[in-house]
Protein backbone atom coordinates (compact mmCIF):
# COMPACT_ATOMS: atom_id res chain seq x y z
CA UNK A 1 0.00 0.00 0.00
CA UNK A 2 0.94 3.71 -0.51
CA UNK A 3 3.49 3.49 -3.39
CA UNK A 4 5.16 0.02 -2.10
CA UNK A 5 5.47 2.05 1.24
CA UNK A 6 3.55 -0.17 3.59
CA UNK A 7 3.09 -4.04 3.52
CA UNK A 8 0.03 -5.52 5.98
CA UNK A 9 -0.90 -9.36 6.59
CA UNK A 10 -4.27 -10.41 7.19
CA UNK A 11 -7.52 -9.21 8.10
CA UNK A 12 -6.16 -7.90 11.06
CA UNK A 13 -3.65 -5.35 8.69
CA UNK A 14 -0.48 -6.57 10.55
CA UNK A 15 2.39 -4.67 9.38
CA UNK A 16 5.54 -5.68 8.23
CA UNK A 17 7.87 -3.99 11.23
CA UNK A 18 10.94 -5.57 8.93
CA UNK A 19 9.63 -3.23 5.65
CA UNK A 20 9.68 -0.44 8.23
CA UNK A 21 12.71 -0.62 9.12
CA UNK A 22 14.59 -1.13 5.91
CA UNK A 23 12.84 2.22 4.27
CA UNK A 24 13.95 4.29 7.65
CA UNK A 25 17.56 4.18 6.44
CA UNK A 26 18.68 7.62 5.92
CA UNK A 27 15.24 8.95 5.62
CA UNK A 28 13.66 12.47 7.85
CA UNK A 29 10.42 13.29 7.30
CA UNK A 30 10.77 16.19 8.95
CA UNK A 31 13.79 17.71 6.66
CA UNK A 32 11.07 16.63 3.63
CA UNK A 33 7.84 18.53 4.75
CA UNK A 34 10.31 21.99 5.66
CA UNK A 35 12.11 21.44 2.26
CA UNK A 36 8.88 20.74 0.37
CA UNK A 37 6.83 23.85 1.79
CA UNK A 38 9.24 26.33 0.01
CA UNK A 39 7.99 25.39 -3.33
CA UNK A 40 4.35 27.41 -3.29
CA UNK A 41 3.58 25.27 -6.10
CA UNK A 42 2.92 22.03 -4.06
CA UNK A 43 -0.52 21.69 -2.81
CA UNK A 44 -0.39 18.88 -0.18
CA UNK A 45 -3.03 16.11 -0.46
CA UNK A 46 -5.41 15.22 2.36
CA UNK A 47 -4.01 14.03 5.54
CA UNK A 48 -5.02 10.41 4.81
CA UNK A 49 -2.46 10.55 1.62
CA UNK A 50 0.11 11.18 3.95
CA UNK A 51 1.96 8.40 5.45
CA UNK A 52 5.09 7.82 7.60
CA UNK A 53 7.62 7.22 4.61
CA UNK A 54 5.44 9.11 2.10
CA UNK A 55 4.65 12.88 1.66
CA UNK A 56 2.30 13.45 -0.99
CA UNK A 57 1.53 16.84 -3.10
CA UNK A 58 -0.78 17.80 -6.39
CA UNK A 59 1.40 19.10 -9.02
CA UNK A 60 0.11 21.07 -11.97
CA UNK A 61 1.85 18.93 -15.30
CA UNK A 62 3.24 22.46 -16.54
CA UNK A 63 5.72 22.92 -13.80
CA UNK A 64 6.51 19.20 -12.50
CA UNK A 65 9.67 19.19 -14.49
CA UNK A 66 11.29 22.59 -12.94
CA UNK A 67 9.73 21.27 -9.41
CA UNK A 68 10.69 18.35 -9.44
CA UNK A 69 14.64 18.76 -10.62
CA UNK A 70 15.36 22.02 -7.94
CA UNK A 71 13.35 19.58 -5.02
CA UNK A 72 15.54 16.56 -6.01
CA UNK A 73 18.68 19.06 -5.64
CA UNK A 74 17.41 20.47 -2.63
CA UNK A 75 16.96 16.94 -0.99
CA UNK A 76 20.30 15.71 -2.00
CA UNK A 77 22.02 18.58 0.25
CA UNK A 78 20.40 17.05 2.85
CA UNK A 79 22.29 13.53 2.40
CA UNK A 80 18.68 11.85 2.17
CA UNK A 81 18.10 8.80 -0.23
CA UNK A 82 14.68 9.40 -1.57
CA UNK A 83 12.96 9.58 -4.52
CA UNK A 84 10.21 11.46 -6.56
CA UNK A 85 7.63 9.62 -8.15
CA UNK A 86 5.36 12.23 -10.09
CA UNK A 87 1.90 10.03 -11.90
CA UNK A 88 -1.16 10.60 -13.26
CA UNK A 89 0.02 14.31 -14.39
CA UNK A 90 -1.20 15.63 -10.88
CA UNK A 91 0.18 13.70 -7.93
CA UNK A 92 3.79 13.65 -6.84
CA UNK A 93 5.16 11.28 -3.97
CA UNK A 94 8.49 11.62 -2.11
CA UNK A 95 8.78 7.99 -0.74
CA UNK A 96 12.70 6.45 0.73
CA UNK A 97 14.75 5.47 -1.72
CA UNK A 98 14.46 1.95 -0.78
CA UNK A 99 10.73 2.23 -1.52
CA UNK A 100 8.45 1.54 -4.58
CA UNK A 101 5.77 -0.76 -5.50
CA UNK A 102 8.38 -3.19 -7.04
CA UNK A 103 10.93 -3.03 -5.02
CA UNK A 104 8.28 -3.94 -2.14
CA UNK A 105 7.34 -6.83 -3.95
CA UNK A 106 10.43 -8.38 -4.74
CA UNK A 107 10.89 -8.08 -0.46
CA UNK A 108 8.05 -9.96 -0.06
CA UNK A 109 8.69 -12.42 -2.59
CA UNK A 110 12.08 -13.09 -0.76
CA UNK A 111 10.27 -12.86 2.40
CA UNK A 112 7.70 -15.88 0.90
CA UNK A 113 10.86 -17.57 -0.40
CA UNK A 114 12.84 -17.71 3.06
CA UNK A 115 9.69 -19.70 4.54
CA UNK A 116 9.06 -22.03 2.09
CA UNK A 117 5.80 -20.23 0.86
CA UNK A 118 6.95 -19.68 -3.14
CA UNK A 119 3.33 -18.19 -5.18
CA UNK A 120 2.46 -20.29 -8.09
CA UNK A 121 2.17 -17.21 -9.96
CA UNK A 122 2.18 -13.75 -9.48
CA UNK A 123 0.60 -10.84 -11.21
CA UNK A 124 1.27 -6.99 -11.34
CA UNK A 125 -1.50 -4.68 -12.66
CA UNK A 126 -0.96 -0.81 -12.87
CA UNK A 127 -2.69 2.08 -14.78
CA UNK A 128 -0.20 4.86 -13.83
CA UNK A 129 3.44 6.05 -13.41
CA UNK A 130 3.89 4.92 -9.54
CA UNK A 131 2.95 1.49 -11.25
CA UNK A 132 6.14 0.99 -13.87
CA UNK A 133 8.30 -0.63 -10.88
CA UNK A 134 6.13 -3.83 -10.56
CA UNK A 135 6.85 -4.47 -14.57
CA UNK A 136 10.49 -4.67 -13.64
CA UNK A 137 10.04 -7.34 -10.94
CA UNK A 138 11.87 -10.74 -12.53
CA UNK A 139 9.23 -13.91 -12.87
CA UNK A 140 6.15 -12.06 -13.05
CA UNK A 141 3.45 -11.46 -14.93
CA UNK A 142 1.91 -8.21 -15.93
CA UNK A 143 -0.93 -6.40 -17.30
CA UNK A 144 -1.33 -2.52 -18.61
CA UNK A 145 -5.31 -2.17 -17.75
CA UNK A 146 -6.90 -0.29 -21.31
CA UNK A 147 -7.22 3.04 -19.63
CA UNK A 148 -3.93 2.95 -17.98
CA UNK A 149 -2.11 6.56 -17.89
CA UNK A 150 0.08 7.49 -21.09
CA UNK A 151 3.35 7.75 -18.79
CA UNK A 152 3.04 3.92 -17.95
CA UNK A 153 2.24 2.91 -21.25
CA UNK A 154 5.28 4.72 -22.34
CA UNK A 155 7.53 3.16 -19.93
CA UNK A 156 6.63 0.07 -20.84
CA UNK A 157 7.47 0.61 -24.59
CA UNK A 158 10.66 2.01 -23.45
CA UNK A 159 11.37 -0.70 -20.85
CA UNK A 160 9.07 -3.99 -21.57
CA UNK A 161 8.33 -4.56 -25.59
CA UNK A 162 9.80 -7.46 -26.03
CA UNK A 163 8.99 -9.35 -22.84
CA UNK A 164 6.04 -11.37 -22.96
CA UNK A 165 4.62 -11.89 -20.11
CA UNK A 166 3.50 -8.32 -19.96
CA UNK A 167 0.52 -7.14 -21.60
CA UNK A 168 -1.97 -4.31 -22.36
CA UNK A 169 -5.31 -5.25 -21.87
CA UNK A 170 -8.07 -4.26 -24.00
CA UNK A 171 -10.24 -3.98 -20.89
CA UNK A 172 -10.57 -1.28 -18.49
CA UNK A 173 -10.09 -1.07 -14.57
CA UNK A 174 -10.58 -5.00 -13.32
CA UNK A 175 -12.04 -6.22 -16.61
CA UNK A 176 -8.21 -5.48 -17.75
CA UNK A 177 -6.91 -7.62 -14.85
CA UNK A 178 -9.83 -10.56 -15.55
CA UNK A 179 -7.94 -10.58 -19.08
CA UNK A 180 -5.11 -10.93 -18.17
CA UNK A 181 -6.15 -14.17 -15.67
CA UNK A 182 -6.98 -15.69 -18.72
CA UNK A 183 -4.72 -14.35 -21.22
CA UNK A 184 -1.83 -16.24 -18.79
CA UNK A 185 -4.07 -19.08 -17.61
CA UNK A 186 -3.40 -18.71 -13.72
CA UNK A 187 -6.53 -18.72 -12.59
CA UNK A 188 -10.40 -18.09 -13.31
CA UNK A 189 -11.33 -15.33 -15.38
CA UNK A 190 -15.45 -15.66 -15.97
CA UNK A 191 -17.37 -14.82 -12.53
CA UNK A 192 -19.44 -17.99 -12.05
CA UNK A 193 -22.14 -15.28 -11.72
CA UNK A 194 -21.66 -14.63 -15.94
CA UNK A 195 -21.50 -18.59 -16.63
CA UNK A 196 -24.89 -20.07 -17.76
CA UNK A 197 -23.73 -23.71 -18.23
CA UNK A 198 -22.73 -24.84 -14.70
CA UNK A 199 -20.77 -28.08 -16.77
CA UNK A 200 -18.58 -25.45 -17.89
CA UNK A 201 -17.72 -23.86 -14.04
CA UNK A 202 -14.54 -25.56 -13.87
CA UNK A 203 -11.37 -24.66 -12.62
CA UNK A 204 -8.38 -26.20 -13.01
CA UNK A 205 -7.38 -26.78 -9.76
CA UNK A 206 -9.73 -28.11 -6.43
CA UNK A 207 -11.31 -24.62 -4.42
CA UNK A 208 -12.92 -24.68 -1.96
CA UNK A 209 -13.74 -21.07 -2.34
CA UNK A 210 -14.75 -21.73 -5.26
CA UNK A 211 -17.33 -24.48 -4.61
CA UNK A 212 -19.13 -22.34 -2.12
CA UNK A 213 -19.26 -19.56 -4.30
CA UNK A 214 -21.12 -21.61 -6.77
CA UNK A 215 -23.32 -23.27 -4.27
CA UNK A 216 -24.65 -20.21 -3.24
CA UNK A 217 -25.13 -18.35 -6.75
CA UNK A 218 -27.30 -22.25 -7.96
CA UNK A 219 -29.12 -21.48 -4.96
CA UNK A 220 -30.28 -17.92 -5.83
CA UNK A 221 -31.06 -19.16 -9.52
CA UNK A 222 -33.15 -22.11 -7.70
CA UNK A 223 -34.97 -19.34 -5.48
CA UNK A 224 -35.59 -17.33 -8.69
CA UNK A 225 -36.90 -20.69 -10.52
CA UNK A 226 -33.71 -19.26 -12.95
CA UNK A 227 -32.73 -23.01 -13.36
CA UNK A 228 -35.01 -26.06 -13.72
CA UNK A 229 -36.33 -27.89 -11.31
CA UNK A 230 -35.02 -31.09 -11.98
CA UNK A 231 -34.42 -34.49 -9.90
CA UNK A 232 -30.11 -34.29 -11.46
CA UNK A 233 -29.55 -30.82 -9.28
CA UNK A 234 -31.57 -32.38 -6.69
CA UNK A 235 -29.94 -35.73 -6.58
CA UNK A 236 -26.13 -33.49 -6.49
CA UNK A 237 -27.12 -31.67 -3.77
CA UNK A 238 -28.29 -34.41 -1.94
CA UNK A 239 -24.80 -36.18 -2.81
CA UNK A 240 -23.03 -33.43 -1.47
CA UNK A 241 -24.34 -32.75 1.73
CA UNK A 242 -23.55 -35.47 4.60
CA UNK A 243 -26.16 -36.90 5.72
CA UNK A 244 -25.03 -36.70 9.67
CA UNK A 245 -23.63 -33.21 9.49
CA UNK A 246 -25.31 -30.80 11.43
CA UNK A 247 -26.61 -27.13 9.99
CA UNK A 248 -26.37 -24.11 12.52
CA UNK A 249 -28.87 -21.58 11.89
CA UNK A 250 -28.04 -18.43 12.94
CA UNK A 251 -30.47 -17.94 15.58
CA UNK A 252 -28.83 -21.51 16.91
CA UNK A 253 -31.15 -23.94 16.02
CA UNK A 254 -29.64 -27.10 14.79
CA UNK A 255 -30.90 -29.68 11.81
CA UNK A 256 -29.29 -32.69 9.97
CA UNK A 257 -27.93 -32.24 6.71
CA UNK A 258 -29.74 -34.88 5.29
CA UNK A 259 -32.70 -32.42 5.33
CA UNK A 260 -31.10 -29.88 3.66
CA UNK A 261 -32.18 -31.27 0.55
CA UNK A 262 -35.71 -31.27 1.39
CA UNK A 263 -35.67 -27.25 2.43
CA UNK A 264 -34.28 -26.40 -0.83
CA UNK A 265 -36.84 -28.75 -2.65
CA UNK A 266 -39.76 -26.47 -0.96
CA UNK A 267 -38.23 -23.20 -1.52
CA UNK A 268 -38.01 -23.59 -4.99
CA UNK A 269 -39.58 -20.12 -7.02
CA UNK A 270 -39.93 -18.80 -3.72
CA UNK A 271 -38.48 -15.65 -4.89
CA UNK A 272 -40.04 -15.58 -8.47
CA UNK A 273 -39.77 -11.98 -9.59
CA UNK A 274 -38.80 -10.43 -7.01
CA UNK A 275 -34.98 -8.36 -6.49
CA UNK A 276 -33.36 -11.30 -4.72
CA UNK A 277 -29.97 -11.72 -4.71
CA UNK A 278 -27.13 -13.18 -2.66
CA UNK A 279 -23.25 -12.50 -3.07
CA UNK A 280 -20.62 -13.50 -0.34
CA UNK A 281 -17.59 -11.53 0.78
CA UNK A 282 -14.61 -11.56 2.27
CA UNK A 283 -14.17 -15.68 1.63
CA UNK A 284 -10.80 -17.16 2.74
CA UNK A 285 -10.35 -20.75 3.29
CA UNK A 286 -7.42 -22.95 5.26
CA UNK A 287 -7.20 -26.52 4.75
CA UNK A 288 -6.88 -28.19 8.35
CA UNK A 289 -6.19 -31.84 7.17
CA UNK A 290 -5.13 -33.49 3.92
CA UNK A 291 -8.77 -33.73 2.50
CA UNK A 292 -10.54 -31.11 4.67
CA UNK A 293 -11.00 -27.45 4.32
CA UNK A 294 -12.85 -24.74 6.56
CA UNK A 295 -14.39 -21.98 4.16
CA UNK A 296 -15.15 -19.00 6.31
CA UNK A 297 -17.23 -15.18 4.56
CA UNK A 298 -19.68 -13.26 5.01
CA UNK A 299 -23.52 -14.31 3.33
CA UNK A 300 -26.03 -11.49 2.59
CA UNK A 301 -29.23 -11.98 0.93
CA UNK A 302 -31.65 -8.93 -0.17
CA UNK A 303 -34.80 -8.60 -1.43
CA UNK A 304 -35.58 -5.33 -2.24
CA UNK A 305 -34.14 -2.75 0.71
CA UNK A 306 -33.99 -5.68 2.64
CA UNK A 307 -30.45 -6.42 3.53
CA UNK A 308 -29.42 -9.61 5.81
CA UNK A 309 -25.55 -10.92 6.85
CA UNK A 310 -24.22 -13.39 8.76
CA UNK A 311 -20.95 -15.06 9.23
CA UNK A 312 -20.71 -18.12 7.63
CA UNK A 313 -17.81 -21.40 8.56
CA UNK A 314 -18.19 -24.21 6.23
CA UNK A 315 -16.52 -27.32 6.21
CA UNK A 316 -15.41 -29.46 4.03
CA UNK A 317 -14.56 -32.73 2.47
CA UNK A 318 -13.22 -33.67 -0.84
CA UNK A 319 -14.76 -36.41 -2.19
CA UNK A 320 -13.01 -40.05 -2.47
CA UNK A 321 -13.93 -41.35 -6.01
CA UNK A 322 -14.89 -37.78 -7.58
CA UNK A 323 -14.65 -34.17 -8.31
CA UNK A 324 -15.81 -31.93 -6.11
CA UNK A 325 -16.54 -31.55 -1.93
CA UNK A 326 -18.97 -32.98 0.70
CA UNK A 327 -20.43 -30.54 3.03
CA UNK A 328 -19.63 -31.36 6.28
CA UNK A 329 -20.64 -29.20 8.70
CA UNK A 330 -22.24 -25.38 7.96
CA UNK A 331 -22.19 -22.73 10.98
CA UNK A 332 -23.74 -19.37 10.99
CA UNK A 333 -23.94 -16.30 13.21
CA UNK A 334 -26.00 -13.04 12.34
CA UNK A 335 -23.36 -10.07 12.21
CA UNK A 336 -24.86 -7.08 14.70
CA UNK A 337 -28.23 -5.35 13.19
CA UNK A 338 -28.24 -7.79 10.12
CA UNK A 339 -30.42 -10.14 11.29
CA UNK A 340 -33.56 -11.45 9.20
CA UNK A 341 -37.71 -10.63 10.48
CA UNK A 342 -38.80 -13.46 11.72
CA UNK A 343 -40.87 -13.68 8.98
CA UNK A 344 -38.27 -13.91 6.46
CA UNK A 345 -37.29 -17.53 5.51
CA UNK A 346 -33.01 -17.69 6.19
CA UNK A 347 -31.37 -21.45 4.98
CA UNK A 348 -28.16 -22.00 4.21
Amino acid sequence: MSVGTEIAYGEPMVPDYDWEQHLNLNWDRDIITQETAKFPQLIPQSGTEQRPHKVSFFLEKPNSLEVIKALSESLEKHKLDVKIIYSHGTALDVLPKGADKGQALAYLQRKLKANGRVPLSSLVCGDSGNDAELFTVPDVYGVMVGNAQEELLQWCAENARNNPNIIHSTERCASGIIQAIGKFSIGPNVSPRDIKDWGKCRVNVLSPGYEVVKFYLLYERWRRAEVEKSDQILQNLKSSFYPLGTFVHPSGTEQPMSKCKDMMERLYGDKQGKQYCIWLDRVSTSQIGSDAWLVKFDKWESTGEERHCCLTTVLLNTKQAEEGFTWMHIHQTWLDGLETKPRIVWFL
